[in-house]
């Protein structure tokens, strides 16, 4: 049971640093974007070459 006076405060300082990453990636603009990224991964960028002719 002395186990749980340091489990219980480690697990609240890592839900609480977690919390504050989350809220740090809202204010500077991570999600404000969501389908322009979406996009880019699957947009062709480069057309396609074409295979040599054998001759």
């Amino acid at each position: 049971m002395e186990i749980l006076v340091i489990l219980v405060p480690l697990a609240l300082m890592l839900g609480g640093a977690g919390l504050v990453a989350f809220l740090w990636s809202l204010r500077s603009g991570q999600y404000d974007d969501l389908d322009g990224a979406a996009l880019r991964a699957i947009a062709d960028d480069e057309s396609p070459q074409e295979a040599p002719v054998k001759r």
